[in-house]
């Protein structure tokens, strides 16, 4: 993925949203007359995952709705259409049956964005693809996943050894550590993504000091206090999600343990922030995209808020960046055709709000990229 510099990247924001707003008041833009294409999202919109797929179905509907007011795509309407995986794979398999029951009907379905997380990715991927669907997730990491062979698959986002390696250089110098104490949850995604930075780590002259190993969604770390405090360690690197990472720096903070952490992108959700009690002051995060509080220009909030009737979160710039390679795709390819579209994906510039994407023979993205924020005054602030 090509990154450009925070100043071009807000001018290019402003930019796209002033064209957008320009086309809306003008009066002159094209209605689609042809049908429907429907989009399903398919994300945790309730459960304990749920404000990071709302924030992702925000930006699809925010991306979706400016692609109709242009004219469709190929003159046709996009229908955005939700899914809750509830962060459960079975769930997540099972949802794919009101996609093939919508193809025997006989409407016309473009595609998949989704899902959220690894798991419930790796588990429906197969399926879509025999639908002959084209996917993109707008987070999904796990390493393996566009190892498969699946043609149709894309990912917007790096992948976890992209996210380890950039986090294991920012820990060592950076945040000069030397001796880390890696900590995950016991998903797919935390359990690789510890691995891989553990690895990254050594290649760095750094040591995995300790690796501790936590449920998902734990809320008791007395156990991880304990292996802490019995080990010489200068830092923790968290590998897990938002309903995490805020209990697990309260705890520290409770402690009088005063150890710097470097959270993974599954922790940069306002909630790290706000469920702390204070304690993620001072925190880094990574992240798959930049915030929309900290790059995206005022207008194009003010747009998400029109469309969601609530604030965007840092995965809305995934969900809405997702939409529009596919709906640029569509264009390039000037076909509906899931093969014709992932061929052109693969082969051609993608213009997105993050700069041009373009994608490798398996689906991921050939110059990937990971920010890296801060928590100061209890908001996220880019540092890389």
């Amino acid at each position: 993925m090509y990154h450009p510099t925070f100043s071009r990247f807000y001018l290019g924001f402003l930019l796209f949203v002033l064209f957008i707003l320009a086309a809306c008041g003008s009066g002159s833009s094209s209605q689609p007359s042809k049908g429907d294409v429907i989009v399903y999202v398919a994300v945790p919109l309730s459960g304990f995952q749920a404000n990071g797929g709302q924030t992702v179905l925000g930006g699809v509907r925010l991306a979706a709705e400016e692609t109709n007011r242009s004219g469709g795509l190929l003159g046709y309407r996009v229908v955005v259409r939700p899914l809750d995986d509830e962060s459960d794979s079975d769930l997540a398999l099972a949802n794919v049956d009101e996609i093939r029951s919508a193809i025997d009907r006989g409407e016309r379905v473009l595609g998949v964005i989704g899902h959220l997380n690894s798991g419930q990715t790796d588990a429906t991927l197969g399926e879509y693809d025999s639908l002959g669907l084209i996917t993109i997730t707008p987070t999904a990491s796990e390493e393996s996943l566009t190892n498969r062979g699946y043609t149709k698959f894309f990912r917007v986002n790096a992948n976890d050894s992209v996210q380890a390696r950039v986090d294991a250089q920012f820990l060592v110098e950076q945040m000069k550590a030397r001796n880390v104490a890696v900590v995950h949850n016991d998903t797919e995604y935390g359990k690789g993504l510890a691995a891989s930075l553990a690895s990254a780590l050594g290649q760095l002259g750094g040591v995995e000091a300790v690796r501790v190993e936590v449920a998902e969604g734990e809320s008791n770390y007395a156990p991880v206090l304990a292996k802490l405090q019995s080990s010489a360690v200068d830092a923790l690197f968290y590998a897990g999600y938002e309903i995490e990472a805020p209990y697990l720096a309260a705890a520290l903070d409770e402690a009088g343990v005063d150890l710097p952490i470097l959270a993974s992108d599954g922790a940069f959700l306002a909630a790290t922030i706000d469920e702390a009690n204070g304690a993620a002051e001072g925190m880094y995060v990574s992240a798959f995209a930049p915030s929309p509080e900290n790059a995206a220009d005022p207008r194009w909030i003010e747009a998400y808020q029109a469309v969601e009737y609530r604030n965007p979160d840092t995965y809305s710039v995934n969900g809405y960046v997702a939409m529009q390679v596919l709906a640029e795709g569509v264009k390039a390819a000037d076909s509906l055709e899931a093969d014709a579209i992932a061929q052109t994906l693969r082969s051609k510039g993608i213009p997105t709000v993050l700069g041009e994407m373009r994608f490798d023979e398996k689906g991921d993205l050939a110059n990937p990229q990971i920010w890296i924020y801060q928590v100061e005054n209890s908001e996220f602030r880019q540092v890389k």
